[in-house]
């Protein structure tokens, strides 16, 4: 397999690893996606307000939930933001 392949296999893995713990597997809640930010990124995981915020820019369709395209477009995001600082 590929090593890019590989990749974004891990980016669907995580996804999944947090989501549906609340009930659906195919998207995370807030507390879902704290515990994601808190295990995988260590640094973002702020207080319950800057969570609350996250989560707000993260859920483009203001569903109350984050789904798997909207986690993509927060991975490619803080890509581009890790890049910009390289």
């Amino acid at each position: 397999m590929a090593m890019l392949e590989e990749q974004l296999k891990v980016l669907k893995t995580t996804f999944d690893k947090y989501a549906g713990k609340d009930g659906d597997k195919g998207s995370l809640s807030k507390a879902e996606l704290a515990d994601l930010l808190r295990e995988e990124f260590p640094g973002m995981a702020g207080d319950k307000k800057q969570l609350d915020q996250f989560f707000t820019g993260l859920d483009g369709d203001k569903d109350g939930t984050v789904s798997f395209p909207e986690f993509v477009q927060f991975a490619a995001t803080l890509l581009l933001m890790l890049m910009s600082q390289m």
